[in-house]
């Protein structure tokens, strides 16, 4: 006969002793951690650190400040406001300062430290920049581009973009009514040769204003003037009109549902046309640039092959985009990037304003997909691109070597040089004031540190400035001389610091942002481990483990979201909730590990595409080998894990459990994709490519076709009106599950929730929900 009052009793005096923690506050997330400092940034004098704070748990953020002569922040004065949010980086070498704010022209000047509104209007005025020039600006509204002098403050628009369609006179022939009138009477002739005569006379005056460009019903995009203010670049694109998604609300203040349109699902139909004009402001005339000559243009995808219906297509151009374009500081030399939007190209190109002359400088193909840290990606954001002081060598990232690295090129000699190398990639990068150097941030030590380096670029050599475990989001004050640190660790929240830039920075903190009650509790500082997955890949994981005495021989394996995500780190997670709950598992005797698999971030290029063409597929593996891992090494028992994740993490808990049945016990997915061809465009088609050319990948990555095989004990739990993963997901899966007469399942939906929940009672039931199914069915009976 099995005993079973030992094991109850050590069930109930571990519940007791994890009162410490109640899942009631941690789920309050920042109203119990306390609410950190965020994008903090310097004053233009650089005497003081603005940040957006909220210590006192109000509705939102708030402007604070901090100087050395502070003993610790104060709440920014309302008349202070504009001087806080004014950008000078792109200004450095300028006394005086222009920037937009509420869609009105300002100046800053530096010695007086006066503030000046130049121009007030309900048009709003946006992108300032600075000319070559020092007295010109430009600026645009009403989406054309401006120039103002300000030393004799006039103002030249210098484009003059319409939409719609230039009206043609028309060239038909007079019909009889017509010739007959004008074959009868004198004053209808007349009447002729004086249109004719104005209209010469008018062809012939030269008009000031610049001639209309028509743009149709294309969206006009990027409009950039050189510094030199001789041309402007321009982006027309053309988006598909596919079809939208609908959210449905059923709590409402009136009592009535009401839907929304959200996204549209991922097709090849939603692929967008796009090309890059230009407009040359003396000749007042405009051509487009052709890019039939870019390397791998007519190539197509490699999967092409595993289709009839695709092997023998003719070659066509594939349909690219275009970043907006990098001027050097004379005008003269102009550089910007492309991508393919079957995400499988990134080019480099240098374009002669002057000749439209196009010379591609650098070509990088991935037959996975384009990305990494400081390359663009399917969200056609610009990567880092830029130019020396030289003005002819640009600097820019690439994942050639299988990390994201740091290169220059110049453009005269079409030498590359690379400047970083080694297993780790570089996060950030800017330019130094005298364009010598280079600060970084990498995770040259760690994969899950965020380090600041500062790079010699003549001699290549790193030095440190912050170098400790951890996350270090640094802004260098506008001499360099100081630097803002936004600093976390495992198990210490964002706070900001102050230190001088230098080697091996001393951090002065000024925020202290955690609540009494957040302190009270010892928190763990999770080990990051590394196993080896079956492909022997290095996997690495975050490990909580319990006591000894408290041991329970089950585990709990989380899953993050995102998939192009980190969080087995040294820092503060965003999944602080998780952090929090790991813990009060942990106090319950759990074993918690939480793998950065197949995908995720900060690991290079073949960890972020070991996913493509099959989600669900190394991604989950790396999670059965994580789990070989806890029973191999730390007493789990095979027959008592669980798994849960949010978002991605409930696709790979559904994929875990429908695909590998009988491997975990219990599984609680959130948010879950269920099946890919459902999910948005940009991301999906990305990894999968499109469901039209490649339903073989969609078919086994997607969790519905396998909804027969569900054997485990599984909970979904979703919100009504999450517009990202929608609600239609775990409907469409549910009803599978009803049909095939499956019985080991449940459904929760939270009707008031988005993707990311906000409300504390909806946290709060969905983890007392995950830890119930945790409790009932890993912990053993006997």
């Amino acid at each position: 006969m099995k005993k079973t009052v030992p094991f109850l009793f050590i069930i109930l005096t571990s519940l007791l002793n994890a009162q410490s923690l109640q899942l009631e506050n941690i789920m309050k997330g920042d109203e119990f951690i306390g609410n950190q400092p965020d994008n903090h940034r310097w004053s233009i004098d650089g005497n003081s650190i603005y940040f957006d704070w909220n210590p006192n748990n109000e509705v939102g953020n708030s402007t604070y400040y901090w100087n050395q002569n502070m003993d610790q922040p104060q709440l920014l004065p309302e008349n202070e406001f504009d001087k806080s949010e004014v950008n000078a980086s792109l200004q450095s070498d300028y006394d005086v300062i222009y920037y937009a704010k509420r869609g009105n022209l300002y100046s800053y000047n530096k010695k007086s430290k006066k503030i000046k509104k130049l121009y007030v209007s309900t048009d709003k005025i946006y992108a300032v920049e600075r000319s070559s020039n020092p007295d010109v600006i430009f600026y645009q509204q009403n989406r054309n581009v401006y120039q103002l002098n300000v030393k004799e403050f006039s103002i030249t628009q210098l484009t003059n973009f319409k939409t719609g369609n230039e009206s043609v006179k028309s060239d038909k022939t007079e019909n009889y009514l017509e010739k007959q009138q004008a074959e009868l009477f004198q004053f209808v002739r007349d009447n002729k040769v004086k249109d004719d005569w104005y209209e010469k006379k008018y062809n012939n005056t030269k008009n000031d204003f610049p001639q209309a460009i028509f743009y149709g019903s294309e969206s006009l995009e990027q409009l950039k003037p050189s510094p030199n203010g001789k041309f402007v670049t321009f982006r027309l694109s053309n988006y598909s009109s596919q079809k939208q998604t609908k959210v449905e609300h059923f709590i409402t203040a009136d009592g009535y549902t009401k839907n929304e349109s959200a996204r549209s699902k991922v097709s090849i139909d939603n692929l967008s046309k796009h090309k890059m004009g230009v407009y040359n402001i003396e000749k007042d005339s405009v051509y487009y640039v052709s890019f039939s000559n870019l390397s791998g243009i007519k190539e197509f995808p490699a999967y092409y092959q595993e289709y009839d219906n695709l092997k023998e297509k003719e070659k066509e151009e594939k349909p690219i985009v275009m970043i907006n374009p990098i001027h050097n500081k004379n005008g003269d030399k102009t550089v910007f990037e492309l991508r393919s939007l079957d995400n499988k190209d990134r080019w480099i190109v240098s374009l002669d304003l002057e000749t439209g002359i196009l010379t591609e400088l650098d070509h990088q193909h991935d037959e996975a997909w384009i990305g990494g840290p400081g390359i663009p990606n399917y969200s056609f954001g610009g990567g880092t691109l830029g130019f020396l002081k030289d003005n002819e060598t640009i600097y820019f990232q690439s994942e050639t070597t299988g990390y994201s690295h740091l290169y220059t090129l110049n453009l005269n000699t079409k030498k590359k040089t690379q400047l970083t190398s080694g297993n780790w990639e570089v996060r950030d990068v800017s330019l130094s004031l005298d364009g010598k150097s280079f600060y970084l941030s990498t995770n040259t030590n760690h994969p899950g540190n965020r380090e600041y380096h500062k790079l010699d670029i003549t001699s290549k050599k790193m030095t440190a400035i912050l170098n400790a475990d951890g996350a270090h989001e640094v802004v260098l004050s506008p001499d360099e001389k100081k630097i803002a640190v936004r600093y976390s660790y495992k198990n210490k929240p964002w706070e900001l610091y102050v230190a001088d830039n230098k080697p091996n920075a001393t951090l002065k903190q000024i925020t202290f942002s955690t609540t009494p009650e957040f302190k009270a509790y010892n928190w763990k500082n999770p080990e990051v481990v590394t196993f080896k997955a079956e492909d022997g890949t290095n996997v690495y994981a975050r490990l909580y483990q319990p006591k000894v005495e408290k041991k329970n021989k089950a585990a709990i394996i989380f899953v993050h979201g995102a998939g192009y995500l980190q969080n087995a780190h040294n820092y503060w997670s965003s999944y602080h909730r998780e952090f929090m709950f790991h813990n009060l598992l942990s106090d319950l005797g759990y074993t918690i590990l939480d793998i950065d698999y197949r995908g995720s971030d900060g690991y290079g290029r073949d960890v972020r595409t070991g996913i493509y063409r099959h989600m669900g597929g190394l991604d989950l593996s790396d999670q059965l080998d994580g789990k070989k891992y806890l029973v191999d090494n730390l007493g789990i028992e095979a027959d008592r894990v669980g798994i849960y994740g949010g978002s991605y993490g409930g696709f790979i808990t559904l994929m875990a459990l429908l695909t590998k049945p009988n491997e975990f016990k219990a599984g609680a997915a959130l948010r879950s994709v269920t099946d890919w061809a459902h999910y948005n465009h940009g991301y999906t088609s990305n990894i999968l490519n499109f469901p039209e050319t490649d339903s073989i990948a969609y078919r086994r990555s997607s969790p519905i076709y396998f909804a027969e095989n569900l054997n485990d004990r599984l909970i979904m739990l979703h919100g009504m009106v999450d517009d990202n993963v929608q609600f239609q997901d775990v409907v469409r899966l549910s009803q599978r599950f009803i049909e095939l007469g499956k019985k080991d399942w449940d459904l929760a939906v939270f009707p008031v929730e988005e993707h990311g929940f906000k409300e504390t009672y909806s946290w709060i039931d969905e983890y007392r929900r995950i830890l119930e199914l945790f409790n009932k069915n890993l912990l053993d009976k006997r």
